[in-house]
């Protein structure tokens, strides 16, 4: 516990001295700044944003030096035209954030999973963070092999009856194309009680996305809270994801507070780099 409160310390300093900076040196040109820690790479889940229009997320995280989206429909609706779509690229690259997927995508029927493969080749994306019905997998991986797009499949916690686990997900994809794989919550696979060093180590190599967050308790009473506050030991779990030279995007899901987030995600991504910052040392 000491050792996340010096953790948390760290961050909050650190992320002070970042928003200082940003603040004083912002224009509409925002300048690239490479803020990758190593193999690890922020982003943000697009789900954080769900209170607010494109602009005002994207100003969020061009202050906070966030480089990295996973693109929800409220702000890409699926049906969207050519030039919506072009629009929103633009936006994009203006703010120096690259879209780098798309969902989290719930479908039912095998239509409605054509439709999420036509959206991520029309957004240009290589990745759909899915939520399919266990007896349409054989058709997902049908998709996949046609479009070469890979498919990263959510665990939702102990509520949910389709995949409340990391291990769940696993035993469905086992045999099915590689490109298959898991986008790993943290903060739901801690709810359903789980130890996620111990699963980030057992099934990685199918692990192609992450949404970080922390919670309050390892049960389904548990809620969601800054990174630094919560019951998991972040900086442990960033020592199993450096020593499997972990690649996928480390997105923050921030789901407190939604509708005035800033100063838990600046906390959160503060804290994120400190530990990212001491466990380079």
């Amino acid at each position: 516990m000491n050792t996340r409160k010096s953790f948390l310390k760290t961050g909050i300093i650190g992320v002070a001295a970042t928003i200082a900076s940003k603040l004083s040196t912002f224009s509409a040109q925002n300048t690239v700044i490479n803020i990758d820690n190593g193999s690890l790479r922020l982003g943000m889940a697009g789900y954080s944003f769900l209170n607010f229009k494109l602009d005002k997320s994207l100003e969020m995280m061009t202050k906070l030096d966030i480089r990295y989206l996973c693109i929800k429909d409220f702000h890409l609706p699926y049906m969207s035209t050519d030039t919506e779509i072009a629009d929103f690229q633009s936006k994009l690259k203006v703010a120096n954030v690259i879209g780098y997927a798309v969902g989290p995508i719930y479908t039912k029927t095998k239509t409605e999973i054509d439709k999420a493969f036509e959206y991520a080749k029309r957004v240009g994306v290589n990745m759909i963070i899915g939520i399919p019905l266990h007896a349409d997998l054989p058709y997902v991986e049908k998709k996949v092999k046609e479009s070469n797009i890979k498919f990263a499949i959510h665990n939702h916690g102990p509520e949910d009856e389709l995949y409340p686990t990391v291990e769940s997900i696993y035993r469905h994809i086992l045999g099915l194309d590689p490109r298959i794989g898991i986008c790993f919550d943290i903060g739901h696979d801690t709810r359903a009680g789980k130890n996620i060093s111990l699963d980030m180590q057992k099934y990685h190599k199918r692990i192609f996305d992450m949404h970080l967050k922390n919670v309050t308790a390892p049960s389904n009473t548990g809620t969601t809270c800054e990174l630094g506050r919560g019951i998991i030991d972040i900086p442990a779990f960033f020592k199993v994801l450096k020593k499997l030279n972990y690649t996928g995007s480390c997105s923050l899901e921030y789901e407190k507070d939604m509708k005035d987030p800033i100063a838990g995600i600046a906390e959160s991504v503060g804290y994120f780099r400190g530990v990212c910052d001491a466990l380079s040392q």
